[in-house]
């Protein structure tokens, strides 16, 4: 492996950022999207609890709030519980902006990366190609082991830059998938509780 590297030369370098880079954003959204971190257990049996006992408090919203990404929308929704409906679904739509943005945290840079590292893949096979045509100019056509090295440095980087790019951008479209999924359900969520809390006026007495 380290022969590979060293015979694609500098331009392995980035190619090799651009993998380590990747492998930690993919690490890092497959733990923080987990349907149980964005959607706990709970949820729906507290909203129920809150919203129909009658006796909903400011603990309650803040505990909710805290609890994942779709509790704080719901939050959002109780604190303005006593207002109009129209309100109310401006107080989601604000905050579930905010609550996109994080699940959907470097998400970017991982399609960054899907992006360049094909050029930088190719970057190199231009390389490559280069040092064999310099070392024809040299040496001749005579000579197979001159030309060795620029071919296989364009063989090589072409084939680690693709080799990034292409689980790089499958993980980029699933997570991008699954965020959208979740803002379906979070929405249907949110549309659920307000109309609930429609119905349920009493539910804003513990204020």
């Amino acid at each position: 492996m380290k022969d590979i590297i060293i015979s694609g030369g500098w331009i392995m370098l980035p190619i090799l950022l651009c993998s380590v880079i990747a492998l930690a954003i993919i690490l890092e959204r497959f733990w923080n999207l987990r349907r149980s971190r964005v959607f706990p257990a709970s949820l729906l049996s507290d909203l129920n609890s809150y919203v129909h006992s009658g006796k909903l408090e400011q603990k309650h919203i803040d505990r909710l709030r805290k609890s994942s990404p779709a509790g704080e929308i719901m939050a959002a929704a109780l604190d303005h519980r006593d207002r109009k409906r129209e309100i109310m679904k401006e107080a989601v739509q604000d905050t579930g902006r905010h609550v996109v943005h994080d699940l959907e945290r470097f998400l970017n840079t991982l399609g960054t990366i899907a992006g360049i590292t094909p050029l930088l893949g190719l970057l190199g096979t231009v390389i490559g190609m280069i040092n064999v045509f310099a070392a024809i100019i040299n040496y001749g056509v005579g000579d197979p082991s001159k030309l060795a090295s620029g071919i296989s440095q364009a063989l090589i980087t072409t084939a680690a830059g693709l080799t990034v790019a292409i689980p790089a951008y499958a993980f980029f479209r699933y997570f991008q998938g699954r965020v959208s999924a979740y803002v379906v359900d979070i929405e249907r969520m949110a549309i659920s509780l307000i109309e609930t809390m429609e119905r349920q006026p009493q539910a804003g007495s513990g204020r």
